[in-house]
Order: structure tokens, then C-alpha cells, then sequence
């Protein structure tokens, strides 16, 4: 009998696949690595009865790293990692001897199903995969296929055995693309990070990260916060001043007015205006404007979206969001989340999916009638080709998800609802006054229908006071006439959804690095997440940014990687040369990389204001264990005669 080896990419999903696929008949072991489990079941394949082995690996198999010698920061000239320094594949994670573990279940296998996820990623990981196991396995007969692809969208009964009934090849393509992102950013970051961390760190005692890295994604992300944060410390606030107007008609009609003219930036000018209006003492109704107008109901789903609203409006992160979306999904929750794409494909099952829906207490009343009026097909959105958009697979209550997990899935459920839903509909009404020769007008909002607002409340039209039934000609009596001074604001700094609309608009990452890198510049201390989200660069992110301007511009604005990434798409595609993007690129970065070199004199200047010298804060050699600043020699009184502090870090740990 011939053997079967199934391979997915956590050890949650290959016990799901195995299930859906033996119809719950699988026997289970532990593999020997102890972190992934191998299920067995007999079954059908391409016409003959098989053993199949479903098993799995734990993300990646191998990362990308230079040689030995040249990760010694001390004796390697950065400049050599753009071209000298060679590369190799090592284990991922070694403690979990995954290649070892692959070949021992590998051996003498006949054919093999990569269940990976279906991404550039996902992509990639098939050929580690491959990599390991094809030398093992029994050689095929007179060109027969050995190798198969599985591709799905969501751990379900119909999506997994549908997947099964039509696999296909891995692509190769997708899968070079992401070998030339990880070396592009292996060596550009790694050559800037070394330099300007040896560079500074050598200078500065006080530099608040144990690392000052640059990446080719990482440092165009802190160069949006650090734009905002430019045009918040260099704004001025410029006083303007408003008419503002009160009327009334009897005792229980009170309007406030709206000036046509809105704001005038003189405060003479918006004197003679106050001065014409208060000569009046009735507002004559010039017209009165009924229109029946419409709040679109969203495009359905995908990841970004997900995000920016995770982050928005639930207060998450990007990353925690992904973390719990990636676990809903292995169990079976919701649709694969990592997609670009906002249309549905003609034949999904969209009836089914809410159906699915209808016993849930939070918005059955919804789905029924949604059901029994008939679904409106969602409006027509962006089709990249990846996944079906974002969709909640089955029904979920807070108990099984937990908190977290069950506010997310709260929201894709509900935003799937809302895509099958009608428009909501309301009445503007709009009425305009003359009050003597200026103008004013008074509008308010009454619902019509709904429509998608009823599963989506905070989208719903603000419940506002009617205005009154009057008609051109009728006078209402001015009550009040006053003059409001005001200052325009500066704008606030970025929140994490900004910053992922700017990175999507701008072409930084993709949806399933975005995350990363955001996480990334928190992590590096180069900005600090406020209440609201909001991204708020620190000393040394500024000065890290205003840095780059001042030496090479296009190190930090978003147009060289987002020229990159369009290669990297290209090469994925198959209508570009992986070496030549590779050679390309790197070619391009190590030429910035000489000239900033040569310019760091001019970083330098703007670190010098914002740090103090080593002589200041510490003496060399020694340099913290576990942050890397310098410590400082402080003699105390006492037991103890002398003291180091090391750094904050280890002081918290021992006080701790």
C-alpha cells in the first residue's frame, strides 16, 4: 500500500484537516520532536487505496543567515553584506529538529499533499518542505506527479474536501518572491543596523534602545509618525472667529444657525459682520430642501480593513489582532485573514455562511430576516486574486472565544451581515435663512430605513432633534447674536489605523507584515502607543528620522521600497527575474549605504543635541548585559561602598 504524507503549517490545523478528511477515523502519535503530532487513516487516492500521514511543521522550516564569520559584528565590514558575505538556510527553530523529524515521516512516502497556508508565505514553506523530504521519499515511476497543492480559504467540511478533490502544483514564483524579500531586508538591514548601532552606541551612553536598526520596510513606517509629529511641533495656531446665531419661533421651536460664510480670519471684518446681522431682528426663510439620501453599506472584508477597525474601535494592535485572527481561523471560525481582496466570487456560498448565523442571539433577528427577504448581493469590491474576503465560517459565543477573541469575531460577523444588508436611508432636511443680508442655514437627518445599521449600530445616523415644518417666507424671531472666537488645531498624532492606511496607500509591507513592522518601531523604543492608539515618535526616533532627510531622503520616505515591492510582485507573478531584482536592488542600497557612511556627520549633529557622550553617562567597557547602555559608577554610603547602575531594565529586575 502506498503512502500519502500531508503536511500543514501549525500542528492545530493538520488535526483539524486530518478529521474533516478521515471523517473523525484518524489514529494519533506524537512525532518525534514532540511538538508536532502525525494522523493516520486509510483511505482513497488518485484511484488506489492508501496509508495517509497528516502531520506539520511550525511556521517557517529555515531562516535566512550570513555564514558564521560574518555575524561577528567586530571583524566584518558592514559594506561586505551587500555582496561578499554569503548566505545560507538554517533551521528556524533547531531546539525542534524539524527537518530530522520531516525525513523520518518522509521516508518511503510515495506522494505528498502541502496543506501550507495559501500565501507568498505559505508558498515558500512548501519548497522547505520539499527541500527536506524529497531526497526520502521513493523515487516516482515514468514521470508520475509525487508533489501536490492544496489550496483553501477556511477549515471546513465543504472547503477542505473540495481542496482535496482539486489539487494543483506549489508555486514557484510565489515562493522566490519571498526568498528575495527576506534577502533584501536580511542585508540592507543588517548592514545599516550594524553600522549606525556601532556608529552611535560607541558615542552615546544614553541612547534609549539596545539597538538602533534600520529596515527597508521598519524606517519609512517611523517616518510616517515622525511627519505628523514634524507638522503637530511646527504648526501655529491662527485665531478665526464665527457669527453665530440663534432663533426661534413660539416657546418650543429653538434653532441654532450655521453661518454660510463659515469662518473669517480678520477679527475687523468679522465685526462688520456681526454688527449687519445684529440689525436684524427676524430670520426670513429663503428655502427649504427635502432629499432622501443613502449611507453605503461596506465592502466586505479583508485584512487591512480588519485591522485599522481592530485598532480603532476594539483598541487592539495589529499584531494581537493577528494573533487572535490566525487562532479563529485554525479553529474553524472564520476564513483564512490574511486577504487583499474585497469582492466575493460569484459562487460562494453567501446564503450558506449566513446561515450559519441565523440560532446566533446577538443577531438572529437580522440574519432571519435577512433570510427570508433575500439576501442583497454584496457591493462589487477588489478582486486580488489571493482569498475570499474575510467571512465568519460558523456560530461562536464569547464563552468558547474569550474576550478578545470574541470582540473580533463579533465584528467580522457582524461587518459580514452588514455586506448582505441594504443601504441605510434617511431624509436631509435642509433650511435656509437670511438674517438681514447674511445668510445662515439649519440641517437635520430623520431615518428612513436602517438597513445595514441595524447589525452595525455605531455606523447608525445620530438621533438629532426634527426640525420644525416651515416653508419659504415664514419669519422666525433672532434671539441671539454673538461672535465665537476660536483657534484652528494642530493635528493629532498618528493612530495605528493612519498609519496602516498611509502604509497601504504607500505600498509598505503587505497585509501580513504590516503588523510587524508596526510592532517593530514600538518594540525598538522609536515611538510610544498613546490612550487611542495613538503613535507618538520618541527623542530617538525623530532624531533618527530627521537624520535620514538630512543625508539621503529616499532612505526613509516610502517611494524606493514601494518601487521594490512592485518588483517583489513582479517576480511572484513570474514577469520578473529574481536575480536580477535581487542584484538590482542591492545595488542601488549599497551605494546609499557608502554615501551615508560618508555623511554621518550630519546625523551625528542633531545626536549630539539629543544625547549626551559616553564621558557623561558611563565609561567604556561597561556596557550593560541586557540593554546594552553604558552604566554609570555611583558611590553610595553604607554596607555597600560602591554600586553600578546598570540600567533601568536590570534595576526593575532586581527590584522585582
Amino acid at each position: 500500500m502506498k503512502t500519502v504524507l500531508m503536511v500543514a503549517e501549525k500542528p492545530s490545523l493538520a488535526q483539524s484537516i486530518a478529521k474533516i478528511l478521515s471523517r473523525g477515523s484518524c489514529s494519533s502519535r506524537k512525532g518525534l520532536n514532540g511538538a508536532c503530532s502525525v494522523h493516520e487513516y486509510t483511505g482513497s487516492f488518485m484511484g488506489q487505496s492508501v496509508r495517509f500521514k497528516m502531520t506539520s511543521v511550525c511556521g517557517h522550516v529555515m531562516s535566512l543567515d550570513f555564514i558564521g564569520k560574518y555575524n561577528n559584528w567586530d571583524k566584518v565590514d558592514p559594506a561586505e553584506l551587500f555582496s561578499t558575505a554569503p548566505t545560507e538556510k538554517k533551521e528556524a527553530n533547531p531546539k525542534l529538529n524539524m527537518v530530522k523529524f520531516l525525513q523520518v515521516e518522509g521516508r518511503g512516502c510515495d506522494y505528498v499533499v502541502l496543506w501550507l497556508d495559501c500565501d507568498k508565505e505559505g508558498e515558500n514553506i512548501c519548497f522547505e518542505v520539499l527541500d527536506a523530504i524529497q531526497p526520502v521519499m521513493n523515487k516516482a515511476y515514468c514521470n508520475e506527479s509525487t508533489v501536490f497543492r492544496a489550496k483553501f480559504s477556511s477549515i471546513t467540511d465543504t472547503d477542505i474536501c473540495n481542496a482535496m478533490n482539486h489539487l494543483g502544483e506549489p508555486n514557484r514564483n510565489e515562493a522566490l518572491s519571498v526568498d528575495a524579500r527576506q534577502e533584501l531586508d536580511l542585508r540592507i538591514g543588517c548592514a545599516f543596523t550594524r553600522f549606525q548601532t556601532k556608529y552611535f552606541q560607541g558615542k552615546y551612553g544614553n541612547l534609549d534602545s539596545a539597538l538602533v536598526s534600520f529596515g527597508p520596510c521598519q524606517t519609512p513606517t517611523l517616518g510616517f509618525c515622525v511627519e505628523r509629529h514634524d507638522k503637530i511641533t511646527s504648526f501655529k495656531p491662527e485665531p478665526y472667529w464665527v457669527v453665530q446665531t440663534k432663533v426661534s419661533r413660539g416657546k418650543d421651536v429653538s434653532l441654532t444657525l450655521d453661518w454660510d460664510r463659515v469662518r473669517v480670519f480678520d477679527r475687523e471684518v468679522a465685526q462688520m459682520f456681526l454688527n449687519i446681522v445684529k440689525t436684524a431682528r427676524e430670520a426670513r426663510v429663503e428655502s427649504v430642501s427635502k432629499k432622501e439620501k443613502a449611507k453605503q453599506r461596506p465592502q466586505a472584508l479583508n485584512t487591512v480593513e480588519m485591522l485599522r477597525v481592530a485598532s480603532s474601535a476594539l483598541g487592539m494592535g495589529p499584531q494581537h489582532t493577528m494573533q487572535i485572527a490566525e487562532r479563529l481561523y485554525t479553529q474553524g471560525y472564520i476564513s483564512y485573514p490574511r486577504t487583499e481582496t474585497t469582492h466575493y466570487p460569484e459562487n460562494f456560498d453567501l446564503t450558506g455562511a449566513l446561515r450559519q448565523q441565523a440560532s446566533n442571539p446577538f443577531w438572529a433577528d437580522s440574519v432571519k430576516a435577512l433570510l427570508s427577504e433575500g439576501i442583497n448581493r454584496p457591493r462589487k469590491g477588489n478582486d486580488a486574486g489571493d482569498h475570499p474576503p474575510i467571512t465568519p465560517m460558523r456560530s461562536a459565543s464569547e464563552s468558547e472565544l474569550g474576550s478578545d477573541g470574541w470582540r473580533l469575531f463579533d465584528y467580522i460577523t457582524r461587518h459580514f451581515i452588514a455586506t448582505l444588508s441594504y443601504d441605510c436611508k434617511y431624509l436631509q432636511t435642509t433650511i435656509a435663512f437670511s438674517v438681514s443680508t447674511e445668510s445662515f442655514t439649519c440641517t437635520g437627518k430623520t431615518l428612513i430605513s436602517a438597513g445595514f445599521t441595524e447589525v452595525m449600530p455605531w455606523q447608525s445616523i445620530p438621533e438629532e432633534e426634527s426640525l420644525p415644518v416651515c416653508e419659504r417666507g415664514d419669519v422666525f424671531t433672532v434671539d441671539e447674536v454673538k461672535l465665537l472666537e476660536k483657534h484652528t488645531s494642530p493635528p493629532d498624532y498618528l493612530t495605528e489605523a493612519e498609519l496602516i492606511t498611509l502604509m497601504e496607500k504607500h505600498g509598505i509591507g503587505t497585509d501580513a507584515s504590516i503588523p510587524v513592522h508596526i510592532n517593530n518601531i514600538c518594540q525598538r523604543n522609536y515611538v510610544t502607543v498613546e490612550s487611542g492608539r495613538r503613535l507618538k515618535p520618541t527623542n530617538l526616533g525623530i532624531v533618527l528620522v530627521h537624520g535620514y532627510y538630512k543625508t539621503d531622503a529616499e532612505l526613509v520616505l516610502p517611494t524606493i521600497r514601494s518601487a521594490v515591492e512592485k518588483q517583489l510582485n513582479l517576480i511572484a507573478q513570474g514577469k520578473a527575474n529574481f536575480k536580477q531584482v535581487l542584484q538590482f536592488t542591492l545595488d542601488i542600497f549599497k551605494r546609499k549605504f557608502h554615501y551615508f557612511v560618508d555623511s554621518i556627520a550630519s546625523m551625528d549633529e542633531l545626536m549630539e543635541v539629543s544625547f549626551s557622550p559616553i564621558a557623561a553617562t558611563g565609561k567604556p567597557l561597561s556596557r550593560c548585559g541586557k540593554c546594552h547602555r553604558f552604566m554609570k559608577y555611583i558611590q553610595v554610603h553604607g554596607r555597600i561602598r560602591h554600586f553600578q547602575l546598570l540600567s533601568l531594565a536590570l534595576v526593575l529586575d532586581y527590584l522585582t
